[in-house]
């Protein structure tokens, strides 16, 4: 556990690269039932159960790269063809004894209900960026789930490895609303979770494609980015609460993305839009 910052931005990727990811007790239980089946299990299903946890996945996309044959060109983007390329029964024969979540932050109560809040925001960020592939058509909509799931995969470690610190940055968050985000983590960590994000990803040697559609700096965004970028941001801002006042402007760029009205939009996201404007005084 670490308690202070380190020096800078190589430091932290290095740490984390050596780190052993925790991941959910539930996920490695659901693994364990289907461990007795490993002969009958497919790459789907056992896809959709790594898939329900952002850190398993994390674990498993960094395995996949570290298995992939040099001759092999074309990039691995998704869990299940991961899977498909390693076997199942490999997979179960290299994940045992995955350290648990739960236990490394048995001395931190405050800090796993952090990690669990951005584990949620997580799912919520790719069953948005999901649908709204299958919407728009999209060549490859488990890509895009996967980098919306890993989007903030940086912000997870830090809870789990840095449980003082991270609470400390969402405590100068509470404080001040207005804060921004990298400047808390500036303030904290000394780096942002951006640049970490980024940096492990290459340490990692993570698909490009998904680096990219998790990497917002370039300003020639794609729509499949644009599409991840939306539903992380729909996600995260929704999380405070949906009077959050970022949301109107999610609105509006989702709905051009998807070229929808807005009432088709809250319909989708099973929500009330906001109130009709009152009339001036007359």
């Amino acid at each position: 556990m670490l308690n202070a910052p380190l020096p800078d931005l190589d430091s932290w990727v290095m740490y984390f690269r050596q780190a052993d990811i925790p991941v959910l007790r539930h996920t490695v239980a659901e693994l364990d039932k289907l461990r007795d089946q490993a002969d009958r299990v497919n790459a789907r299903k056992l896809s959709s159960v790594i898939m329900s946890d952002p850190l398993m996945t994390l674990r498993v996309m960094a395995y996949i790269e570290q298995r992939r044959s040099r001759s092999q060109i074309t990039d691995i983007t998704t869990i299940e063809r991961g899977l498909m390329m390693i076997g199942v029964i490999p997979f179960f024969r290299d994940f045992s004894n995955i350290p648990l979540v739960e236990d490394q932050l048995k001395e931190h109560p405050k800090a796993l209900l952090g990690l669990l809040k951005v584990i949620q925001r997580a799912r919520h960020a790719a069953h948005y960026a999901r649908d709204w592939g299958l919407m728009r058509k999209d060549l490859d909509v488990d890509e895009i789930t996967v980098a919306a799931l890993l989007h903030d995969a940086a912000e997870l470690l830090m809870w789990c490895f840095a449980p003082t610190l991270a609470l400390h940055a969402r405590e100068l968050q509470t404080i001040d609303r207005a804060l921004r985000s990298f400047t808390a983590q500036n303030r904290i960590y000394g780096i942002t979770l951006h640049d970490l994000q980024i940096d492990l990803s290459h340490a990692w040697h993570l698909p490009d494609l998904l680096i990219g559609m998790m990497n917002h700096a370039d300003a020639t965004e794609t729509s499949r980015e644009r599409n991840v970028r939306l539903a992380v941001d729909l996600a995260r801002h929704s999380a405070n609460g949906w009077d959050d006042a970022a949301l109107p402007d999610d609105y509006k760029a989702i709905c051009e993305l998807l070229r929808i009205n807005p009432d088709t939009l809250f319909k989708k996201l099973g929500i009330e839009g906001p109130p009709p404007a009152q009339p001036g005084p007359g």
